[in-house]
């Protein structure tokens, strides 16, 4: 799963307390850590982003 930082956040890997994920999308694997931080908000899907924007290119296409 890709995820980055809510904006204004460092979150801590899980099982790494020391190192931080940033506002750079990384993968993370999907586990019962990362999925509270995403409810919580302190970590946003990249995936999830980038789907929305390809619907709305598709659509702005399809205008033309």
């Amino acid at each position: 799963m890709k995820v980055k930082a809510a904006a204004g956040l460092r979150v801590p890997y899980e099982n790494q307390p020391r190192r931080y994920i940033e506002q750079k999308p990384v993968d993370v694997p999907d586990t019962i850590y990362y999925r509270r931080l995403l409810a919580a908000g302190d970590l946003v899907n990249v995936s999830d982003l980038v789907a929305v924007k390809g619907k709305a290119k598709r659509k702005e296409a399809a205008d033309d």
